[in-house]
């Protein structure tokens, strides 16, 4: 069978006219009448993963056997295929080369299936993917926030801050849960997040929500380090390098105030899946930019940390 042409006439054709035909063109003015048959797709032979994965001529549906990840594949343009994938690998998004949904790098189970279009030479859309167990793509995927207040955190043993305190504003209206920070010297309290396996297991960010008794416009320095521990590692191991944020009083006292958000912290001790982060944050009185008279009142953190997977099995 050759091609079929569409010339703009308004014809119908039936699929006996060109049964058994080869090297011809069909021109088609109007619709292709199958006349009672369908149009039929062709399963391939299993593809074994690679980088990058070349699909093969011999149908239009294949299975996709191996764990080896990809980030492109090569194949004809104006192709439509879909891939059954037998195992886990992850296929890496790129913009031009395999453009994925949510534009996310997507890990497959075994049973998944993904459809998609070639819009070029070597040039790949995934126009849908369905999960074997029915759950969203990417849903999660990306950066994310964790807010630890400072009720969830304790002082340190050893150069603590003050212990929680609840302060009210006005009656009917909301109290504040805060941790004191002197003025004098560096003081501490801490906290610990079993992270999720979606975790990247790569630096995260941080901001800090904070509030005064004062009515000036003195700066304050908080710092934040962690620490990673695994099944059977010791819990007495040295924190990270602590990364300072800086912010300044806006002159009123009982304000909410925000800081802007940190660089990168580097969380010590190799982390990995299913592991138990430690963080200790502290007010940094030597920093240049921490010139507050009065305790300074940790209202809590915010984290920012990035997934890559879309969900925590």
């Amino acid at each position: 069978m050759g091609q079929i042409d569409l010339d703009g006439s308004n014809s119908t054709v039936k699929a006996d006219v060109i049964r058994g035909q080869t090297g011809t063109t069909v021109k088609l003015g109007g619709v292709l009448d199958t006349d009672g048959n369908y149009i039929q797709t062709e399963k391939g032979g299993d593809l074994t993963s690679a980088s990058p994965l070349v699909i093969d001529t011999d149908g239009d549906y294949f299975d996709v056997t191996g764990t080896v990840s990809f980030a492109a594949m090569t194949v004809a343009a104006d192709r439509q295929f879909t891939l059954q994938f037998d195992g886990v690998l992850t296929m890496t998004h790129h913009a031009t080369n395999l453009d994925l949904p949510g534009e996310a790098n997507i890990t497959t189970a075994a049973g998944d299936v993904a459809t998609f279009q070639s819009t070029g030479s070597n040039t790949v859309q995934c126009v849908s993917y369905t999960r074997a167990d029915g759950t969203a793509v990417a849903s999660s995927v990306g950066k994310h926030t964790l807010w630890i207040p400072a009720a969830a955190m304790r002082p340190t043993d050893s150069n603590g801050c003050d212990g929680i305190t609840d302060v009210e504003t006005t009656s009917g209206r909301p109290d504040l849960q805060v941790l004191d920070f002197d003025t004098s010297a560096d003081e501490h309290a801490q906290f610990q997040i079993a992270m999720p396996k979606s975790w990247n297991e790569s630096t995260i960010t941080f901001r800090v929500f904070w509030t005064s008794t004062a009515t000036d416009t003195d700066g304050v320095a908080w710092a934040l380090q962690g620490v990673a521990t695994a099944n059977d590692d010791t819990i007495n191991v040295a924190y990270g390098t602590a990364v300072v944020v800086t912010d300044d009083n806006i002159s009123a006292a009982e304000d909410c105030l925000v800081t802007a958000e940190s660089s990168a912290v580097t969380i010590a001790g190799s982390p990995s899946t299913d592991e138990l982060c430690f963080f200790r944050v502290f007010r940094d009185v030597s920093d240049a930019n921490d010139d507050m008279a009065e305790d300074a009142r940790l209202i809590g953190i915010q984290l920012f940390v990035t997934t890559d997977a879309g969900e925590d099995t």
